[in-house]
């Protein structure tokens, strides 16, 4: 594997030579270490912490504070991996002076190496701040969970043809605003294909298809960790890691209940 530190300029050169890049969101520095080990490209400490490692009904409850103690974490599991860190919700949307202090906390506490920001057009002055102060950002567009309480509705994008301009022209605003890559969002194959081919900066896709510059998927669904019945079709489970867990616990708890653990070989004399 090679150990050369991912870059915004290694992802663009993975883009020009058709090299698919992965993107996976993780919240810890366990699961950081081995995803950076087996190497994956960019590790994204999601704003999905707040439903996926602390048990909250909705993403936008993740507070900065927490984001960036775990940013820290995967950052120092990262030593090829790219850490990228989601601007919480609030974080980046009450001025552009609060958004460069929020930011600048990520690359400077957290350790991270870029921030995401969710949106297209509305938040290309926001990027272009950022960027003009040396903040790398990666833009998300498509699906945009900060936004589902205005919204109300999971839907995939581009199906018609008033989204598939929409989507075009965020994905254009992102990319000239500075983001050095763009994460596709659920939508339409077609749709992520078209902005794929637009744009000169790799792209990222989760339930997008596979016409992307490269694929996400959380590393808690990719091994069966995710909440039963959480299934969107998107997501592939390649192991049940949920069950070896529940095996092993209940092998441990039937040892102790029966007196065979601790044994002579796990004690002290």
């Amino acid at each position: 594997m090679e150990t050369q530190k991912v870059t915004p300029t290694v992802l663009r050169q993975m883009k020009e030579r058709g090299e698919k890049n992965i993107l996976m969101p993780v919240y810890d520095y366990p699961f950081a270490k081995i995803l950076d080990e087996c190497g994956v490209d960019a590790l994204l400490v999601g704003d999905s912490l707040s439903t996926t490692m602390m048990g909250r009904r909705d993403d936008i409850f993740a507070t900065l504070d927490e984001m960036i103690i775990h940013t820290q974490a995967v950052a120092r599991a990262a030593r090829r991996a790219m850490v990228i860190a989601d601007m919480p919700f609030m974080s980046c949307q009450i001025n552009i002076d609060e958004t460069k202090r929020n930011a600048g906390r990520f690359l400077k506490e957290g350790e991270a190496d870029a921030v995401k920001i969710e949106g297209g057009i509305e938040v290309a002055e926001t990027i272009r701040a950022l960027v003009r102060a040396g903040i790398p950002v990666m833009a998300h567009i498509g699906l945009v969970g900060q936004a589902l309480k205005l919204t109300g509705v999971r839907k995939v994008g581009g199906k018609t043809e008033e989204d598939r301009q929409r989507l075009l022209r965020d994905a254009k605003a992102v990319e000239e605003a500075g983001a050095f890559m763009v994460g596709l969002e659920f939508m339409t194959v077609d749709t992520a294909r078209e902005i794929t081919q637009m744009l000169k900066v790799p792209t990222s896709g989760i339930g997008s298809g596979p016409y992307t510059d490269g694929s996400s998927l959380n590393i808690y669904d990719v091994i069966g960790l995710s909440p039963p019945g959480f299934a969107p079709k998107f997501v592939k489970r390649y192991e049940n890691v949920r069950e070896m867990i529940a095996g092993a616990v209940r092998q441990f708890i039937k040892e102790v209940k029966d007196g065979s653990f601790p044994d002579e070989e796990h004690s002290y004399h």
